[in-house]
């Protein structure tokens, strides 16, 4: 039987050293999306229920593709870091790497479609 005390119980399993950096960046794209949802939804108010000329139109002016286009970027960034954190404490080895690409690739995809959506609409 070993006897450990509770620091060599503990090398080896600190932290990772980016838990940090990824709390403040939750929390960056937290406050952003604060800001930016509400003026996501009023600005898509303005265009809901019109012709399709209309919202042509509407979403061709700077200001809510803009507010669109960074409401989906900085939405699919902030889950995807959501995601990742769940990934990686419930889900483990191999599972865990193939979930964490997997889901890197869908949210850049997703943004890029959203992205690319706005782009054509708005040029």
């Amino acid at each position: 039987m070993r006897y450990l005390t509770d620091r060599k119980k503990a090398v080896g399993m600190g932290s990772a050293k980016t838990g940090t950096a990824h709390f403040w960046a939750m929390k960056v794209s937290s406050v952003a999306l604060l800001l930016l949802v509400p003026l996501f939804v009023f600005t898509f108010g303005c265009a809901l229920g019109g012709t399709y000329e209309e919202v042509m139109a509407y979403y061709s002016r700077p200001f809510p593709a803009i507010v669109a286009a960074l409401t989906f970027i900085i939405g699919f960034k902030h889950f995807n870091d959501g995601a990742q954190v769940l990934i990686e404490d419930y889900v483990h080895g191999m599972a865990q790497k193939i979930s964490l690409i997997l889901l890197t690739c869908i949210s850049y995809a997703a943004m890029a479609t959203g992205v690319f959506a706005i782009a054509k609409i708005a040029l």
